[in-house]
């Protein structure tokens, strides 16, 4: 079984003081005396910079018209871009620093020095961690710092088109848990990296592949899941999580968090295996016209709730924004023929 987390030090210290200070930020509901199971609801994490302001436009947008039942939104974004996101502050959502959630040996560069446009992190006990890598220590660190136990991660690319209630992810209740078995192949490089990787910082035996897959979208997390995962991590590395991901590099949260599940049995009856998400995803690299876009949302099921388009395609957010519009048309006339039917008879 994995340790209970001890006493704050080092960067724990560092997150519980400013967790102190997040609170003031979080708003009055998460403290109000009449509604004490508000801290059991879902809250939604996003990590996110400049360069996707655009798409994290489309995502808010898109949570605040179709996503409920959430405690809140919070938006974790790199010290630089504060400013570019303050205008989401509302009551429903949060924008929250990086630093907030990194240790203090772990600092941004200043932003002339970039590498094929990212921002990087320095220290002196690692090699620099890229803006990406660092959005994965602070999905870890928001899901065991911020004051809920029910987490649902989403990516600034990520649009919702239906309506998605989370009501029935409320803890205590079972949460799902993405998993593609037989899915990572010797073929898939990276990916194969990140199953070794992530057995590693476990401390578990490597598995032969083909091995499963966790990466998707519209992820959920357990707070107390995170926690032991960390622990874990410093158990089998005796270093502290942070540092022993920075090292590591070649990692993924999603792979590592899978993974720690499926070796703890206790922690797996918290979670319900699904095979897929209710997300449509395209990981490729062309960018998408308006039609193709259209094509990928005609291959939405009956569950399916939102679609991502990875902004590493290109795709512009103009484009995703006018197949959105054509899609609730093409729904509309359906319903208020209906509508008007009803009224008729």
């Amino acid at each position: 079984m994995p340790r209970e987390i001890a006493d704050p030090f080092g960067i724990d210290l560092a997150l519980s003081i400013n967790m102190e200070q997040a609170s003031r930020n979080i708003g009055s509901e998460s403290h109000c005396p009449e509604r004490p199971n508000e801290m059991n609801r879902v809250a939604l994490l996003t990590p996110t910079y400049g360069r996707d302001l655009e798409l994290c436009t489309l995502l808010c947008e898109s949570v605040d018209r179709h996503v409920t039942s959430f405690s809140k939104h919070y938006l974790l974004v790199p010290d630089c871009d504060l400013s570019l996101f303050s205008h989401f502050e509302s009551e429903r959502r949060t924008v929250l620093p990086a630093s907030m959630f990194l240790p203090g040996w772990l600092r941004p560069l200043p932003r002339i020095i970039q590498r094929k446009r990212r921002q990087y992190w320095w220290s002196l006990r690692a090699k620099p961690a890229s803006g990406w890598h660092v959005q994965q220590l602070i999905k870890i660190a928001a899901t065991m710092s911020l004051p809920h136990e029910r987490y649902c991660i989403l990516d600034s690319d990520i649009v919702f088109f239906r309506d998605f209630d989370l009501a029935r992810f409320e803890y205590p209740n079972s949460i799902p848990l993405l998993k593609m078995p037989d899915e990572v192949t010797p073929k898939q490089i990276r990916h194969a990296r990140w199953v070794e990787t992530s057995h590693q910082l476990l401390g578990l035996p490597v598995p032969s592949l083909p091995a499963a897959d966790f990466i998707g979208h519209i992820i959920f997390w357990d707070r107390q899941t995170a926690r032991a995962m960390a622990a874990k991590i410093e158990t089998a590395t005796r270093l502290h999580w942070v540092e022993a991901l920075c090292r590591t590099r070649e990692f993924s949260e999603y792979m590592l968090y899978g993974y720690f599940v499926q070796s703890d049995q206790a922690l797996s009856d918290r979670h319900t295996v699904t095979p897929r998400t209710q997300c449509i995803s395209y990981w490729d690299q062309p960018r998408l016209s308006k039609s193709e876009l259209n094509q990928l949302l005609c291959r939405a099921g009956k569950d399916d709730v939102a679609f991502s388009v990875a902004s590493f395609s290109g795709t512009p957010v103009q484009t995703i924004r006018d197949a959105i519009e054509e899609n609730e048309v093409a729904r509309t006339p359906a319903a208020v023929t209906r509508e008007t039917a009803g009224v008729v008879a």
